[in-house]
């Protein structure tokens, strides 16, 4: 889009305030990008207060077949937020209060802009608990983790957004308001257009209030590490605590190359010889959370090299520190990465850590990983300069190498990322074409002109 009409920039000045709209080169180039480093640069950037002035922003673009990008705070990792056709970026950073926290009822209503780690720590003031928790829950935002179903380090205990998310007001492309889903612990009546619009990227819908269902703050966590000779031997590890009757809040794994990078960035020495690293905690009462990591430490023990309770909450703290750091210290290995979130059944995971080692040395490029081993959720990261044409080419099909892998091994080619700009090209590896079209048409009844989130998900 070369540029939007100037009726329309004072159209949309009129709903939220002049101040509130910017077409400026330097505002746009800060809106243009997410945390792919793809670019994708607005006409405009909307910044709304209220439900009505999204309306009233839906309506005009509608009319005039503009594009509509909603955007939180940008950490997403597969350009869903990126404005890719130009277009209206809708930024929800004047919509960031906690409405309401229910104590008695466990539930909370917040607006789409409210920080996830902000959020998190104000109920547990309250003795509550909000599981999700992204690597970039610091900054992400509420609204952002419910339009890519966002996971986190403690989803193999207890889930992801989705299991959290209990009702939403969103507003249509026409404009309409529809309030989706209850504040009940139970609700079946009618169709379930909650768990359809979490993980919809967008392209539905401008949610514009969520409310989250809350459990009790655990009163006690336990952390260890565990260090390895090798990946496999660490991923043996995984599928054995797995195995167990205990479901520990995080098992995080590293490889030896991720473990290497985030300690130098964190500041901590690792041992020479150390080839994998696996963080792991339980939670309950004091003695639950002991006993079930005294279980754990028996089951991985055998095929460590060391393993070490931290002492204390702040040694925990440390080690989550080195956690992470890993994704940004990976810019010290190579210039560029591809981050994939790949999912496999937990008792896959050994044998997708050797099918990245065998495609690594195949394509002669160095892939690192890490992530949420407990449900499987291993990040793929190729590594390379992606200014160098062969390297960038070599580094895509070892991608797709590694995504047929992983359907091979009964997973999924996206965890908690999306598919947004950088998966659209694989989608179908997973998804049939009827599957597809049936998808299609949902987008269609939502949104007749396509102005939601326009060129992501499907090719």
């Amino acid at each position: 889009m070369a540029g939007l009409n100037e009726n329309i920039i004072n159209g949309l000045a009129g709903i939220v305030g002049a101040e509130n709209v910017s077409t400026d080169e330097t505002s746009l180039a800060a809106y243009a990008y997410d945390a792919t480093r793809i670019t994708g640069v607005p006409d405009v950037v909307v910044r709304p207060a209220n439900e009505a002035e999204i309306s009233d922003i839906l309506m005009l673009a509608s009319k005039a077949h503009t594009p509509v990008v909603p955007r939180g705070a940008a950490s997403g990792l597969t350009g869903g937020a990126v404005a890719s056709r130009g277009g209206i970026v809708l930024s929800f950073e004047r919509m960031a209060e906690i409405l309401e926290v229910d104590r008695e009822n466990r539930i909370a209503r917040v607006q789409p802009g409210v920080v996830t780690g902000r959020f998190q720590a104000e109920v547990e003031k309250l003795g509550l608990f909000y599981p999700p928790d992204p690597g970039s829950l610091a900054f992400c935002t509420i609204g952002g983790n419910v339009a890519e179903n966002a996971g986190g380090m403690r989803a193999v205990k207890y889930g992801v957004t989705r299991d959290y998310v209990i009702g939403l007001r969103a507003v249509l492309p026409s404009g309409e308001v529809i309030k989706t889903g209850v504040r009940t612990a139970k609700g079946v009546v009618g169709y379930d257009l909650t768990r359809l619009l979490v993980g919809s990227e967008g392209t539905l819908a401008v949610i514009t209030e969520i409310t989250l269902r809350l459990v009790p703050k655990p009163e006690s966590v336990a952390t260890m590490t565990a260090l390895f000779a090798d990946a496999h031997t660490a991923g043996r590890a995984v599928a054995a605590v797995m195995a167990s009757p205990v479901t520990p809040r995080c098992l995080e794994f590293l490889d030896g190359a991720a473990l290497m990078a985030g300690s130098r960035r964190a500041g901590m020495d690792i041992p020479e010889g150390t080839g994998a690293f696996l963080l792991v905690e339980t939670d309950g009462g004091p003695d639950e959370a002991l006993r079930q990591a005294g279980i754990v430490r028996g089951l991985i023990e055998p095929l460590a090299l060391e393993v070490r309770m931290a002492k204390d909450a702040a040694e925990a703290a440390g080690l989550w520190k080195l956690r992470r750091s890993v994704s940004q210290s990976l810019f010290t290995i190579a210039p560029d990465k591809i981050n994939e979130d790949t999912v496999v059944p937990v008792s896959r995971v050994p044998d997708l850590l050797g099918e990245v080692a065998l495609i690594s040395v195949k394509y002669g490029l160095k892939i690192i990983c890490f992530g949420h081993a407990g449900d499987g959720n291993i990040h793929v990261n190729v590594m390379a300069d992606m200014k160098d044409d062969a390297l960038r080419v070599r580094a895509h099909d070892a991608v797709r190498e590694v995504f047929g892998a992983v359907l091979r091994l009964g997973g999924t080619i996206s965890g908690e990322h999306g598919v947004g700009l950088t998966k659209l090209e694989y989608i179908g590896m997973e998804q049939t074409d009827t599957l597809m079209s049936l998808q299609k048409r949902l987008k269609a009844a939502f949104d007749p002109d396509g102005i939601m989130n326009p060129g992501k998900i499907f090719p």
